[in-house]
């Protein structure tokens, strides 16, 4: 039996949001987390379950029942014909990658970084970026969830013929964890892999025009743009045999682009006139060209460096080049940003949440650093950007912060009321819900 641990307090990684749930429970097997469910009922609590807390909104938050699924984080099955790979919900991506190393096996695309747990992945949206790639959640080809009354279901890609079963495992496969408990997944792998990947300067006008050869040039396209300057750098990554040579500068890369660069964005909250001068020196040393081969997953993962608020959209891919000369026009004569803005591309799908439903989309990326944690203004900047990418029909990545009623959310989402429909029935007293939830769902 598992007994909640009272006084535990929960913070997010950029330690913008936290609460401290009642009881926090670290079960270890279906039975005790049946039981956390039980107690809840009969408690009238809420249970929330919580990642690797990388999420940068407050989706994992509560002031009831949390849970952690951290030692649901085994490997359970693996067919490398097939190659696929049958595991706990709560295993970090890190762990998988190692674990399907083993077995000459890797996810075909990633994200950012991957301290974050597969269930948490999964259920939030995390992608990666290339032209016929989908998100992570696009990988999953089965997975076992507990409901809100004790039961399981094992949902499966495959029952496209029937209806009902195909919007349920759509609906899970985004489900912001508000249907059940993922308890594992079988995903979708492809043989292992390197990528070689170029980096080089370009000018946003050249990546914005050039969108679709970019795209079509590599397997792995994405781009960072330095506001400020009329500068981005490109990355390209595609497939290869070749073998592993890195290009790495201890005194350039972490040195001067990690810690020289906080203490500067530091001083600027004091003189903020040094932001525009901060993208543009960095610019310059980030824009010489390099070249590096090295496993997929240490290539698609980067350092996303310190603490920092994240706002996140996707626009149709057509419509990037307008949402981005929009931002830079309003940037440049409003505000002082922080860089990078990250530009990624990802494939359509079908799931019933899903940022990219039956649309190609480019997702684009803001962020502003909280140097030795010390706050900066950002809420102008989120809400010119909200307002510029709803124009042209963007929808919100779901792990990170946003401010749109439930009503126009319903709008944005052909697949809302029948998300809602399966929730409903699912989980009928809302068990798993939190205030984040209520604000997406208005509960």
């Amino acid at each position: 039996m598992e007994t909640g641990r009272p006084g535990h307090v929960f913070s997010n990684w950029a330690q913008i949001h936290s609460c401290k749930p009642e009881l926090y429970f670290e079960p270890n097997n279906l039975a005790e987390l049946r039981q956390i469910l039980a107690t809840a009922r009969v408690a009238g609590k809420k249970v929330k379950v919580v990642g690797n807390c990388r999420s940068p909104s407050d989706i994992a938050c509560t002031t009831d029942y949390m849970v952690s699924m951290k030692h649901f984080n085994k490997l359970l099955e693996v067919d490398e014909t097939e190659k696929t790979a049958k595991v706990e919900a709560g295993i970090l991506l890190s762990d998988l990658h190692e674990i399907l190393q083993q077995h000459s096996l890797a996810l075909s695309v990633l994200g950012s970084i991957s301290d974050i747990s597969l269930a948490g992945a999964v259920s939030t949206g995390t992608h990666g970026t290339g032209k016929q790639f989908g998100a992570l959640y696009t990988y999953v080809l089965e997975m076992e969830m507990l409901c809100a009354d004790g039961t399981t279901v094992t949902l499966r890609s495959r029952d496209e013929e029937d209806e009902e079963k195909a919007d349920l495992f759509r609906a899970a496969q985004l489900g912001l964890g508000s249907l059940g408990i993922i308890l594992w997944v079988r995903l979708q792998c492809e043989s292992a892999f390197n990528l070689h990947q170029a980096q080089f300067p370009l000018t946003l006008k050249d990546a914005i025009e050039n969108i679709d050869v970019h795209l079509s040039a590599s397997d792995h396209f994405r781009f960072m743009w330095y506001p400020h300057t009329d500068g981005c750098i490109a990355y390209h990554a595609r497939r290869t045999t070749k073998e592993i040579s890195t290009d790495s500068n201890w005194f350039l890369d972490y040195f001067i682009g990690y810690v020289v660069l906080e203490f500067l964005y530091w001083i600027s909250t004091f003189l903020p006139s040094l932001i525009p001068w901060i993208s543009r020196v960095y610019y310059k040393l980030h824009s010489r060209r390099r070249e590096v081969v090295d496993r997929s997953d240490r290539v698609f993962n980067f350092n996303c460096l310190f603490k920092q608020y994240v706002m996140e959209w996707t626009v149709p891919r057509e419509q990037a080049g307008v949402v981005l000369w929009k931002l830079k026009a309003w940037i440049d004569n409003n505000f002082l940003a922080h860089f990078p803005v990250e530009v990624r591309f990802v494939k359509q799908d079908r799931a019933l949440l899903s940022p990219c439903y039956e649309t190609d989309v480019c997702y684009i990326n803001i962020l502003m650093y909280r140097p030795y944690m010390k706050d900066v203004d950002y809420q102008r900047y989120w809400s010119a950007f909200q307002d510029i990418v709803l124009d042209a029909g963007g929808h919100p990545h779901w792990a990170k912060d946003f401010d749109i009623p439930p009503v126009k959310l319903r709008d944005m989402y052909p697949g809302w009321d029948r998300f809602v429909q399966i929730r409903n029935r699912l989980d009928p007293d809302r068990l798993f819900t939190n205030d984040r939830l209520k604000r997406i769902f208005g509960d």
